[in-house]
């Protein structure tokens, strides 16, 4: 009876590390997400998302769910507890996000518009660049949560057809302080010119098709701001440059560093695309974001 109690330990003890004990969301027993709270992650469609104050240089964003509650918990089970079992119905929402973020961006004046994948026309593939965390962060919590929810979307887009790469390119230039505590100026401080593309990456920006930039949540916007303003002058750099593939065409129509006003395609102002991406003398911003979840205020927030 010992050695049959050992293995109904051991049986146990390794169906928690692939089913938690307990939801994600709510902690009800035996469940990822339980229905009411995989509802709340990904029961509607997907929006656009601005923060107040909205940083210069940030892209269009779309989020899944707003950052409260069964969704705030399963996004911080799976960030700082580990609880990886969450990272399939993450990496879906994330999924749904980016799906939203490309349909408006090929609908905008000079778009691809139609559908062929997903309701996407793919011109692919798609380069998902997710932002990284602290790199001592990642030996704490033993995982890097954007990258993994980023793996995870691009997966469940292949199964809709559409074609997507994970280009995990950015990287940290220097530490920066802890984001948790600061305002929207404080974290834009601290986070300018934090990032840039690793070396060789901006080949591979180049080589590929719509960037979008990934995260798991968006509170004020500064981390998305500064990696679309280091994807913009590595690939700005990579046109003058002529590295790589010429999917961008010529230094005139590259993505220029970032700037206040920028990624409006009514704006008059910061960097803009032609060519691949444009069409009868419309420029439109190339690089556009997903999240997860985002700070409830932003879904709040229409400007249009």
């Amino acid at each position: 009876m010992r050695g049959l109690r050992t293995v109904r330990e051991w049986w146990a003890d390794l169906t928690d590390l692939v089913l938690p004990a307990e939801c994600g969301g709510c902690g009800r027993a035996r469940a990822v997400l339980c229905p009411r709270c995989g509802t709340a992650l990904s029961g509607a469609p997907p929006r656009r998302v601005r923060p107040d104050p909205e940083p210069p240089g940030l892209p269009a964003v779309h989020a899944a769910a707003p950052y409260a509650d069964e969704v705030r918990a399963a996004l911080l089970a799976h960030k700082e507890r580990g609880v990886l079992a969450l990272t399939a119905p993450l990496g879906a929402a994330l999924a749904g996000a980016v799906r939203a973020a490309l349909r408006e961006a090929w609908a905008a004046p000079g778009g691809a518009g139609g559908a062929d994948a997903g309701g996407i026309r793919a011109r692919g593939p798609v380069l998902l660049v997710p932002v990284p965390s602290a790199r001592a962060t990642v030996r704490t919590r033993g995982h890097d949560p954007a990258r993994r929810i980023a793996l995870a979307a691009a997966a469940e887009l292949r199964r809709t057809g559409v074609p997507v790469r994970v280009l995990a390119v950015l990287r940290q230039r220097y530490a920066v302080a802890d984001q948790s505590g600061l305002d929207a100026r404080r974290r834009l401080d601290n986070l300018a010119g934090a990032l840039a593309v690793a070396h060789g990456g901006r080949g591979l920006l180049r080589g590929g098709g719509e960037v979008v930039l990934v995260d798991d949540l968006m509170t004020t916007g500064a981390s998305l701001a500064e990696a679309a303003r280091a994807v913009r002058a590595a690939t700005a750099a990579a046109v003058e440059s002529g590295a790589g593939p010429g999917t961008y065409g010529t230094a005139r129509s590259a993505v220029y560093p970032a700037a206040a006003g920028e990624g409006r395609e009514e704006r008059k102002t910061g960097p803009r695309m032609a060519g691949q991406y444009g069409g009868d003398g419309v420029t439109r911003e190339a690089i556009c974001a997903a999240v997860v979840a985002a700070s409830p205020g932003a879904f709040e927030i229409n400007r249009n």
